[in-house]
């Protein structure tokens, strides 16, 4: 039977100096998620404004749940401004506050929540006091917990990402996020300990870990597996990591075996840096080794 899942957060528009793209990581999972044959719903908060009115259009278009996204009368849908001069490095400017800061706990989402198995959240969704106590009654009643950390300076504090690291069983960091939060826990140790720390410290089923352009690694209850990462011609790396786990989640979900997961997520995280947006148009299976080799090649100069 398909899976039910449930992404909570940010839903906002990144402004790039070509103009605006939709974005947030909850949405751009999602759609990625229903790229794979999912139909996951959002739950986030769009103003009362063009903004929002579009941004509900473009999840619609997605064929993207849109029946949890509230519409606020008092704050603006988010933008956030993309700077993409270093095309690996994305680097936002995220506007505060906005409307995704103040979404407002529902009962019928309560019962939806309850009632799917896997529930996916981030960290920046939780910057706001409002939307941060939603999140907080929404967690103890969802299944298989994942927690996308996504530190985005200056939005967050310690506590706040070691409280909702408490709530997951599967957590998804970049090896920056990997040094950072081992640091504030006095982690020491290669890589690979300090996910076994983590694992153990917080008692989760499974850490996976981003490298960039050098691959991913995943340490679960069956051993520690790594993958190389697929070298590609950069357009933006904005949503690679979430194609990546959206990915990495269906191939888990389907009980694959984690070293085909890990290269999966890694294949699709790297072709999507090929692309412009975090959620350009492609059909998954069509994405093997062999077509974005092929694709390399013609980025090659003679």
């Amino acid at each position: 039977m398909q899976q039910k899942i449930v992404c909570f957060g940010e839903v906002l528009w990144d402004i790039l100096p070509s103009g605006k793209l939709p974005g947030g990581a909850p949405m751009n999972v999602a759609i990625h998620l229903r790229r794979n044959g999912f139909d996951p719903a959002v739950v986030s908060r769009v103003g009362n404004d063009d903004l929002g009115k579009e941004l509900v259009s473009f999840l619609k278009e997605q064929h993207v749940n849109t029946d949890w996204i509230q519409t606020g009368q008092t704050h603006l849908t988010g933008v956030v401004k993309a700077n993409i001069s270093d095309r690996n490095e994305v680097t936002y400017k995220i506007v505060e506050p906005v409307a995704w800061d103040y979404i407002q706990f529902e009962e019928r989402t309560a019962e939806l929540i309850s009632q799917s198995d896997v529930f996916i959240y981030g960290s920046l969704v939780a910057r706001n006091t409002t939307s941060q106590e939603t999140l907080f009654q929404y967690l103890p009643l969802a299944n298989l917990k994942i927690f996308d950390v996504n530190l985005r300076p200056p939005h967050y504090t310690p506590e706040r990402v070691l409280t909702l690291l408490e709530f997951a069983d599967i957590v998804k960091m970049n090896h920056q996020e990997l040094a950072e939060l081992c640091e504030w826990l006095g982690a020491e140790g290669d890589p690979k300990q300090q996910m076994q720390f983590l694992k153990d410290r917080f008692n989760l089923e499974l850490v996976i870990v981003t490298r960039g352009d050098q691959g991913a690694a995943a340490l679960n209850e069956t051993g520690y597996f790594e993958h190389e990462g697929f070298q590609v011609e950069v357009e933006d790396t904005i949503g690679s990591g979430d194609a990546f786990l959206a990915t990495f989640l269906t191939n888990y979900l389907q009980q694959k075996p984690l070293d085909h997961t890990l290269e999966r997520a890694c294949l699709i995280g790297a072709f999507l840096a090929t692309q412009r947006g975090a959620t350009p148009a492609y059909v998954p299976q069509e994405i093997t080794v062999e077509s974005l080799t092929n694709m390399n090649k013609e980025h090659l100069p003679l």
